[in-house]
């Protein structure tokens, strides 16, 4: 055996040598692994979307194109539930290597903390941001079946019988919920939430007639939208979506001017994640974002395409916060 001391020769143990050896093969095969560039395995990114929801499609399309850029699978991990706490707490526990991401919604980032005195994470703390992918504005969706042909017709439903009609969503402080809020207070109107477990099951609900409508997206309605079980009195936004340019916007409809309600989502990594590695993954997110193929998919799903730098995600969740504690205290949401 060589020592390290500059040619000495020593003899070992066999079993001392044999530990060490197998120390030096490791360290070795350490040091390979860490030269390697990022990615050198799959990335999975956790969503707390349903499979089948409009996050998680746009999720897939965007990670399918991402796979290819970065030369290595991005797989999606669904795990819906407990108000997107049961995938925020998977993410937060994961190794902070880059190969471990979460998506949230804007609900996730900044709207829950005013809804709720103890959660399982903190935002700046916990997580570092990596990129947006999209925004998208909502519709306002009732059965197939309903007589209403406008927001008017919702408006005077709701005035007949205050606190009875009901809209549902996805969870207690979701944008569907919080949407709902706001347009009683512009129209002052009293009515009831109905929460859901999952996306899916608030506009099968819809279409059922359980509840009378429902805030919904392009991509988590349109199914049932285009299987003409619910149809879409108008969308909140300032100005028509494409590929549904025949709604009209809540203005347009008959209910209250500059009237908005709108999402975006946004990929976080665990906290200490390596900035070459977030880097990696803005910097592929922005190139897929900007193919015209993906741009017109998303279109389809009536939602907008865009990314940011990573280090501007945390002046617009700021931006939100303060808009959402408004909301809150004026409709006092509160969560049992």
């Amino acid at each position: 055996w060589h020592a390290l001391d500059g040619g000495a020769t020593m003899n070992l143990p066999q079993h001392v040598a044999t530990r060490l050896l197998t120390l030096l093969t490791t360290l070795g095969l350490a040091c390979v692994a860490a030269a390697q560039p990022f990615p050198a395995k799959p990335i999975r990114i956790i969503t707390p979307f349903s499979a089948g929801s409009g996050p998680d499609a746009m999720l897939r399309v965007v990670s399918e194109k991402m796979a290819a850029d970065l030369g290595q699978a991005v797989v999606i991990d669904n795990r819906p539930g407990g108000n997107g706490f049961i995938a925020i707490t998977a993410a937060k526990a994961a190794a902070a290597d880059g190969y471990t991401m979460v998506q949230m919604d804007d609900a996730h980032m900044a709207l829950l903390p005013h809804l709720y005195k103890n959660i399982p994470y903190q935002l700046s703390r916990d997580f570092d941001p990596v990129g947006t992918f999209f925004k998208t504005y909502f519709f306002i969706t009732a059965s197939a079946a309903s007589p209403w042909k406008g927001v008017p017709d919702l408006v005077a439903a709701a005035r007949a019988k205050p606190g009875e009609l009901t809209y549902g969503s996805w969870y207690v402080g979701s944008p569907g919920h919080v949407g709902g809020a706001m347009l009683e207070a512009a129209t002052g109107t009293q009515m009831s939430h109905v929460p859901f477990k999952e996306t899916p099951m608030v506009y099968q609900a819809v279409a059922n007639g359980d509840v009378a409508w429902a805030f919904g997206t392009a991509g988590s309605a349109g199914p049932l939208y285009r299987a003409r079980k619910i149809k879409f009195l108008a969308v909140a936004a300032p100005k028509r979506t494409t590929g549904y340019l025949d709604v009209p916007t809540v203005a347009e409809a008959g209910g209250p001017a500059n009237f908005e309600v709108k999402a975006w989502v946004a990929l976080h990594a665990p906290k200490g994640t390596p900035a070459a590695a977030i880097s990696r993954v803005n910097a592929s997110l922005a190139k897929v974002l900007a193919d015209v193929e993906v741009r017109d998919k998303f279109g389809t799903f009536g939602f907008e395409a865009f990314s940011t730098p990573a280090a501007d995600i945390p002046a617009m969740i700021e931006a939100d916060s303060k808009r959402y504690a408004e909301i809150v205290k004026r409709a006092k949401i509160a969560v049992e």
